[in-house]
């Protein structure tokens, strides 16, 4: 069955990085558009990133020139290069996919920014 796994989340200081890991199972991933969202307490799920294949990259804009998003197709894993971090970047981030009509999600994993 499809899984996605988030790794990576952590407490970090303003201005720190960190890279978040979503590996994924059970489809064919080099075939899919791979996004990750966050949802911080009390504020609606906010789509971050999404990577399709062939390559395309969107961002929210929010995150500009912040954050990247790649993938590795080979290792069936999408990961979120996050720079210069900031409070408001606080939330659970989760990965998501979409097959043929039905949205698939990962656990999420927490980031917290805070000094």
């Amino acid at each position: 069955q499809v899984q996605l796994v988030e790794s990576g989340g952590g407490l970090v200081q303003p201005g720190e990085s960190l890279r978040l890991s979503c590996a994924a199972s059970g489809f064919a991933f080099s075939n899919y558009a791979m996004s990750w969202y966050r949802q911080a307490p009390g504020k609606e799920r906010e789509l971050v990133a999404t990577i399709s294949s062939p390559i395309s990259r969107k961002y929210a804009d929010s995150v500009k020139g912040r954050f990247t998003i790649s993938r590795d197709n080979a290792k069936n894993t999408v990961y979120l290069q996050m720079n210069s971090l900031k409070p408001q970047d606080t939330a659970v981030y989760s990965c998501f996919v979409r097959l043929r009509g039905s949205d698939y999600w990962g656990q999420g994993t927490q980031v917290t920014v805070s000094s």
